[in-house]
């Protein structure tokens, strides 16, 4: 995610690339055409670039509006996953208790509290790596069993597979008599809170935006590109290159944008910074459980917060 306070020249300039450089390539040739050669037939005022462009700016608005409502859900879904997270992590450390008839037991369910809770934190880890289709494994050392790695390698989905972990040990500490009926309800409804963060990030992840939509705008905006220095060229002359990239730049950029907002889980410059979000829930659990060497928040790398 950028988290610039001001965006740069360069990074708008370099945010479109090589489609910019080719339209005022395009758009200085047809002015020089015009100017030095005299084709007069290359000035074609007639076309209706008003209309053409209020056309497709009321179609990109309304793509990007969707795309930004995608991006916008996921942010808030993973709102969820730091509150459920925080709350499992609470409950796990006040619920979890020997009663008095099993008192000396101290030690063995400190051990259960710790490993809930750093399964939770692996959890997060695997449901982010799941979503980027990045590399996990190596997130998850001191935070899952050794011996039960190898069976989560061959797990399509591991982070429902931790959870289902999760859930059974939860329900061995009701068997144990550590916590009473409530608060397994408690916890299994937070469990299930998380698992339905995870339904959500994943329905967005694997939905795409209509590729026709995206398509038919791209193609409109390109078409419009070519013809919007016909339709300069008469009234502007040479200074055609700097009005016609001008606003084919604000479409490009417009059309951009709407592309990279609306697939919010690619582990790309505008996504959502979910390794940010899921460090910060990992140093917020390891505090509630009271250690000391917690790892740092991450902090943006040239301008981008991952």
């Amino acid at each position: 995610m950028i988290v610039l306070k001001r965006a740069k020249l360069g990074m708008l300039v370099s945010y479109i690339g090589r489609p910019l450089i080719a339209l005022f390539a395009f758009d200085l040739a047809i002015a020089a055409g015009y100017v030095f050669l005299g084709w007069q037939w290359l000035a074609q005022p007639e076309i209706p670039l008003s209309i053409f462009g209020g056309v497709i700016g009321v179609l990109a608005g309304f793509r990007n509006s969707s795309a930004y409502a995608r991006w916008w859900e996921a942010r808030t879904i993973w709102g969820g996953v730091v509150n459920n997270s925080r709350s499992f992590a609470r409950e796990v450390l006040s619920m979890i208790a020997a009663p008095e008839p099993a008192m000396g037991k101290e030690h063995e369910i400190c051990e259960m509290k710790s490993k809930l809770i750093r399964l939770q934190i692996g959890y997060v880890h695997a449901l982010r790596n799941h979503l980027r289709g990045t590399p996990l494994w190596s997130e998850l050392t001191g935070l899952i069993p050794e011996e039960e790695i190898p069976g989560l390698k061959a797990q399509n989905n591991v982070p429902l597979a931790i959870q289902h972990k999760m859930a059974s040990l939860v329900a061995q500490c009701y068997e144990a008599g550590w916590i009473d009926n409530m608060r397994w309800t408690s916890l299994d409804r937070t469990l299930s809170t998380l698992m339905d963060c995870q339904g959500a990030s994943e329905r967005i992840k694997n939905t795409p935006m209509p590729r026709l939509y995206d398509l038919f705008i791209r193609r409109f905006i390109s078409f419009y590109c070519l013809v919007l220095p016909l339709g300069m060229v008469q009234s502007l002359g040479l200074l055609t290159p700097i009005g016609s990239t001008l606003v084919g730049f604000i479409f490009m950029a417009l059309d951009q944008i709407g592309r990279d907002l609306e697939n919010p889980f690619e582990n790309l410059p505008h996504d959502i910074s979910l390794t940010a979000i899921s460090r910060t829930i990992e140093i917020n659990l390891k505090q509630m459980m009271g250690e000391k060497d917690v790892p740092e928040p991450l902090a943006p790398v040239d301008g981008i917060l991952w």
